[in-house]
């Protein structure tokens, strides 16, 4: 960042800190520091696209990707690097959420107990830092983020018999039964998106797709045939937001509701290579 502001990005007039995946989670991570770092006159605003993970069970009910954040944080020493807002104290633990959807809104009912504990990586995780983030922030997730489907709802240490194999591989392979589990993983993402908090500053473009990553092919961002949401491509929604146009906060009806998506497929490891 030196480097770039010392060529002239200091004298920028508006100024984006955008990413996918885990360049996604790093711009929610890093949104305050990154505005920190321009002048007051600068528009900046951060986009992160696919990089909202959530902390949930997995489906054998254990909690793999908390672990996964913990070796994480324990073997890299990030701690130090994350939000001192997160990381100084710590948060009652939610007991339980009844939530319902009604057209684009979801309803939720908390309970929290009088617990206070909380691991320091779970501030690796967008839902437990997004209330505290100051800047301007877009988020583009597929409710059904196939990254997630496949390493926090069902990584293979979870599912030892390969029943979730074919499903992780194309959505339209999915049982009845682990479509329903699904739908209960993106409740439990909506949930956690909740904690964005209602702010007009927020973007939100929350598709139905097993996608992850939206933005970074063209056929996907503002093509005639990329996926819609209220009518809208995610390039349209974000220029909107971005040039305060039009804000834009919208979920999508439940999978396999949209008829846009581009799901994606991936390829059978265990297939034989011709």
């Amino acid at each position: 960042m030196e480097d770039l502001l010392s060529k002239g990005m200091r004298n920028a007039e508006n100024a984006i800190l955008s990413g996918c995946s885990a360049g996604g989670l790093a711009s929610i991570l890093h949104c305050d520091s990154f505005r920190a770092l321009l002048p007051m006159g600068t528009k900046v605003k951060c986009i992160s696209d696919a990089g909202y993970f959530i902390n949930t069970r997995d489906v054998s009910g254990g909690h793999y990707i908390q672990t996964f954040f913990d070796q994480l944080v324990a073997t890299h020493g990030s701690a130090k690097n994350l939000l001192p807002s997160c990381t100084s104290r710590m948060k009652p633990g939610l007991v339980s959420a009844f939530c319902f959807l009604t057209s684009f809104t979801l309803h939720c009912n908390f309970q929290y107990s009088d617990q206070y504990s909380i691991h320091i990586s779970q501030c690796f995780f967008p839902q437990y830092i997004a209330q505290q983030i100051r800047t301007p922030l877009f988020i583009i997730n597929a409710a059904y983020d196939s990254w997630q489907i496949r390493n926090i709802l069902a990584p293979g240490i979870a599912d030892p018999h390969g029943h979730w194999e074919s499903c992780k591989l194309d959505i339209k392979n999915c049982l009845p039964s682990q479509i329903k589990v699904m739908q209960d993983f993106r409740l439990q993402f909506l949930v956690a998106l909740l904690r964005l908090g209602k702010s007009a500053s927020r973007g939100v473009f929350i598709d139905s797709c097993f996608a992850h990553c939206q933005t970074e092919m063209q056929e996907l961002w503002f093509m005639q045939d990329s996926p819609l949401l209220n009518k809208t491509k995610i390039g349209k929604a974000v220029g909107d937001w971005f040039y305060d146009k039009k804000p834009f906060q919208k979920i999508d009806c439940a999978y396999p509701c949209n008829p846009t998506c581009h799901n994606r497929v991936y390829d059978d490891p265990h297939a034989p290579h011709s």
